[in-house]
Parts: C-alpha cells; structure tokens; sequence
C-alpha cells in the first residue's frame, strides 16, 4: 500500500502538472504572472481549506500543540518558495512553449539527487548513469547553436532550481505534520505573496482577461496546485525524494504531449532528442538496485 501511494500519486501528480502547463501558457497570453498565480492560489487555499475542514469533521482530527510550530514553518517556507517559482515559470512560458517549459522544469531531477547525496541520503546507483543522461537531454533542449539560452527558457531553468527546494523543504515537514494542512498554509502563503506582488507591479487584471482565463484559473487553482501538490506532499511521505522527484519529473512528458494534442505546439528535432534522451534518464533512475530482490 506504502509503495503504491508512493508511485501512483506521484505520477498522478505529474500527468495532472504537465496538461497544467497548457493551462499555464493559455493564461501568460492574457494575465501578467503575480496575477495569474495570485488568482491560482485564491482558489487553490479555498480548495483545501474546505478539505482540510471536511477532514477534522469526519476523522475527528486535530493539530498537536507541539507540532504547530512546524506545520506553520513548513507551510510558509513551502509558500514561500513556491510563490518565487511559479512566477518565474509563468513569466517563462510568456516566450517558450509549454511542451519546452515542462522538460527544463524536470531539471530538478538533477538537482534534487545531488543535494540529497551531499545530505547523505540514499541515493539508487542508476542515478549515476541518468543524471549526464538528464544533463546531456536538457543540453539538447535549451542551449542554442551559439551557446546561448532564451530569456523564457532562463526563467523556467530558474524555477527549477526552486522546485528543487521545495521538494527537500516537503521531504522535511512532511514527515512531521500533516500534509494537507501544510498544503493549504503554503498557498495562503503563496497567495499572499502573489497578491502583494500583483498590486506592487500594478498587474492587476481586468475583468475581460479573467472570464477568458476562467477555466485554466479553475483547472491550476483546483487540480494543479490543490490536488497536486498535496499529492506531491503525501507521497514523499516516508519516501526517498529524489525518487519521487524522477516520478514528478513525468510533468514533462505530459507537457509536450498535451502542448502538441491542445495547443499544436512544436519543436525542431534537436530539441524532441532532448526530451527523449531526458526521458531515458527517468526510465533509468527508476531502476531498482541490483542488490534488492
């Protein structure tokens, strides 16, 4: 039950992500970023704030004392993060396609295995193989022939790293507090920072721009970010992260096939080797070590 909670969820989370992207990539044409996410976010916090109360009615649930702490602080450095990185990733998908921005976002397949090995976690021996793999993938994706990177393609390698945080500051909490809750803090967190973002840049949308975005709005606030990243949450519950990282990592995957179906997004060979050769790298990764039977 453990091992499937711990792979059906993640790649729940993934397919759910990389068909967000689309969503993501129809709003950056209307909405500015601090709005669109200040909009996601809204409705993501109301989204789980009613989970979160159906929750304690029908299990007759509560927080310890001695773990608010810890649910508010892992909560408000998810929320924090989080808002830094989809912002940076909306802002990217304003000049890439959303099949592109999936795949550099899995960049933190890389990063999360090697900060996890310099934490002395234990980290699967394919990963040896699939990080160049991963690195000569994202090669073939983002860097151009005279060695220089789109600004949007910059913005979403940025999130990535940012994603990376996220995922060891959950691999922490979540092992403490409930996930859910953590969850809606960290988009009312989120939220905020969006919300202060968007007046502060004078972003605010108008109401045209809203009612065309209204169903990617609901899609990212309810789904991507509600269901999602609380599926993130309580998979990496007792999980090694950087496998549940290449699993969420599938985002990209789905990404390009969504971009291609819904959008007719479309890249040059080079760049579809790339998301190939990235593919691999999580085929890889997810192999178990010889030594388990």
């Amino acid at each position: 039950m453990i091992k499937l909670r711990q792979t059906v969820m993640p790649i729940t989370a993934a397919f759910i992500w990389g068909t967000a992207f689309v969503a993501q990539s129809i709003g950056a044409d209307y909405i500015k970023p601090f709005a669109f996410n200040a909009l996601r976010f809204v409705i993501a916090f109301c989204f789980l704030l009613i989970m979160c109360v159906i929750k304690r009615k029908v299990f007759h649930t509560t927080t310890h004392p001695t773990k608010r702490r810890q649910l508010l602080t892992g909560g408000t450095l998810c929320g924090i993060i989080m808002a830094v990185a989809t912002v940076l990733q909306q802002k990217g998908l304003e000049s890439t396609s959303s099949g592109k921005a999936g795949f550099i976002t899995a960049l933190y397949i890389v990063i999360v295995p090697v900060i996890g090995f310099f934490m002395r976690k234990k980290t699967p021996k394919a990963l040896f193989l699939s990080i160049p793999l991963a690195v000569a993938g994202l090669y073939l994706l983002c860097i151009t022939e005279d060695f220089t990177i789109a600004q949007g393609d910059f913005y979403v390698l940025l999130c990535a790293f940012c994603f990376s945080a996220h995922i060891m500051v959950i691999d922490h909490y979540t092992q403490i507090v409930d996930g859910v809750e953590m969850s809606c803090i960290q988009f009312f967190v989120a939220g905020i920072i969006a919300l202060a973002g968007m007046f502060l840049t004078n972003q605010v949308p108008s109401l045209q721009a809203v009612q065309i975005c209204l169903f990617p709005l609901f899609y990212l606030g309810v789904f991507s970010s509600g269901v999602a990243y609380t599926l993130q949450i309580l998979s990496q519950k007792g999980s090694n992260p950087t496998v549940v990282s290449l699993l969420l990592s599938l985002e990209s995957v789905f990404a390009v096939l969504a971009g291609a179906v819904i959008l007719k997004d479309h890249m040059t060979l080079k760049e579809y080797l790339g998301c190939f050769i990235m593919l691999v790298a999580v085929v890889f990764a997810q192999l178990p070590d010889k030594s388990k039977k």
